[in-house]
Order: C-alpha cells, then structure tokens, then sequence
C-alpha cells in the first residue's frame, strides 16, 4: 500500500470516473487502474463499484476513503514540517472567500502578501461558507475567510478582524431622521436581503429580533449582491444593512445615507478558517498577519456586539 495508491482512490472518489482522476492525477487512465487493482487485490476487497454509472464506492469503500484522506493529509505534514524547519513559506494554497469579504477585503491584502511572500501560488475562489465547510472538510482547500463562530467541529478559527453593520437608509424611509439606531428599529419586513445562502443575510435576519414571516400581500425583494441592493434601496425599496469596509468605496451621496447603530454596534467576526489537521500552517499565519495589518487601520470601532452568521 502506498501513499500513492491511495491518493488515486481519492481522485476517483472525487470524480467517480476514472478517467477524470487520471487527468487530475497528471497519470495515464491505465496506470492509475491499475494502482488502485493492486491495492484491491492486496487488501481482498472492492473499493469501488465499477457496475454503476456513474462509479460508486462500496461500503467497505467509503470506510477506506475516510481513512484514506486522513492518512494522505499526514504525509503533507511531512512536508510543512520540513517547509517550517527551512523557514520556507511557498507552494500552493488554496483558498476559499466568501461573497460578501471577497470585493472588500481581497484589494486591501493581495498585493502586500503576494509582495512579501513571492514563493507562495495563491489560487483563490469565491464560494458559500456551505461550499467552504465542504471543500475544507474533502480536502479541495487549504483555508478559507469567512464569517464566525461557525460552530463546526472538524474546522479551526483564527479570528482577523470584527465588522460593524452599517444601515444604508434611503430618503423617505421611516428612520431617515434618526441620527442613531438602535438595533430594536430594524424591520425585517422593509429590509433588503440577500437571497437564501449567504450567511450575512442570516446575521442580518438574527439581528432583527422582530422578525416575523412575509405577508403575501407584502413586497420581498431578495438579491445577489450587496452593490445591488444599495441600487435598489435608492429606488425607495426599503433599507438594507452593509458590512462596513463595503462603506469605504462609497460615493459622497451615498454615504448620507449611511447610519449608525449605538454602542455596542451590532456586527460579524470574519476569520480565518482551516481544517483540525492544520496543514501548511506558516502560509495560513503568514496571511493571518498581513490581513490583520492592513485591516487594523481600516476598522477602528471596538465596542461591538457580535451577530452569529448561522441562524437558531
């Protein structure tokens, strides 16, 4: 049995096509058959089904494939510990960031980080914390930013920073007068969200404690993104709620329409997220502490009171 061998079951786990998995394995089709019929044949067992269509992992399979994956995660700590050891922070690093951090944080931290650590091939993508958790977890990416506590046990949190919530108000709305809001204002009946999926659209709704079921006679108006919500608040649909880094590229009339909340401000904690295994831990510290850099200055508000992103 080698380490090999057993990075070749994961591929076609993933992929249930052999084929596929030799692709992503940068081996030929046959080659990597014929490594995962020895282990077969070696342990006197199937691992995978190859009858169905696509192929499937027999149940003695998924309990190999668990194993497997820790088993191959350990033998890249070999390599981290050697990395550490050479004080080298370099290679791939996959990273997860979630839809409503990406346009705001990303510009404020690539360039110093890809600066200062040249030797290191960031390959980043926006997805759901959803998506995260599970790429995290089938081992598709190294770390992740997003939005905490997130309460998951196979998954570690490095907090980066705390985000206030900022209203954005329109003209004629009902809080359009007051200078300072309290969170008991909000109304999630003539709120903006964004649609099901993100998670600042489940702190937004736990943050309105008078939440009640949209009557079918009243408007509901959900978007992808939070630019276009803004747009939509201009037009008198109501009032939505931004993370406060979105407010700095702000136009001058826009930002009239942003109000605050009283001490303590309502807010999320966005950190940074890895797996238990804790694999390539001096990329994922040396990203802890560029982001932490640029973000200190960026937010100065202490007193805030943290809204869970996962809805109770």
């Amino acid at each position: 049995m080698t380490i090999t061998q057993l990075s070749y079951v994961l591929a076609v786990a993933e992929n249930q096509n052999f084929t596929k998995a030799a692709q992503k394995c940068f081996v030929t089709q046959p080659t990597l058959s014929m490594q995962i019929q020895k282990l077969e044949d070696q342990l006197d067992i199937l691992i995978f089904d190859r009858s169905k269509k696509p192929i499937e992992l027999t149940e003695v399979g998924k309990k190999i494939v668990t194993q497997a994956r820790n088993i191959v995660n350990e033998s890249y700590r070999i390599q981290d510990i050697v990395d550490q050891e050479k004080g080298y922070i370099g290679g791939e690093f996959k990273l997860g960031i979630i839809p409503t951090v990406m346009p705001t944080l990303l510009p404020m931290f690539l360039n110093n980080f890809v600066k200062k650590y040249p030797k290191v091939k960031l390959k980043i993508e926006e997805l759901t914390t959803e998506e995260i958790i599970s790429r995290i977890n089938d081992g598709h990416l190294d770390a992740a930013i997003a939005a905490t506590p997130l309460e998951n046990e196979t998954i570690k949190e490095r907090v980066l920073y705390f985000e206030p919530f900022v209203a954005y108000v329109p003209q004629n709305h009902r809080l359009r007068d007051k200078k300072m809001l309290e969170v008991s204002d909000l109304d999630i009946d003539d709120m903006l969200l964004l649609e099901d999926g993100h998670c600042f659209r489940d702190g937004v709704i736990n943050l309105c404690k008078a939440f009640k079921h949209h009557s079918d006679d009243k408007f509901q108006l959900e978007s992808g993104s939070i630019e276009t919500l803004v747009k939509l608040s201009n037009e008198g649909l109501g009032m939505t709620l931004l993370p406060y880094l979105h407010t700095l590229d702000l136009n001058d009339k826009a930002k009239n329409n942003l109000h605050y909340f009283t001490e303590p401000s309502p807010a999320r904690e966005v950190s940074l997220i890895y797996h238990k295994s804790e694999l390539k831990m001096q990329i994922i510290e040396a990203l802890q502490d560029v982001i932490a850099g640029v973000v200190r200055g960026a937010i100065a508000f202490q007193n805030v009171q943290i809204i869970s992103p996962i809805s109770k």
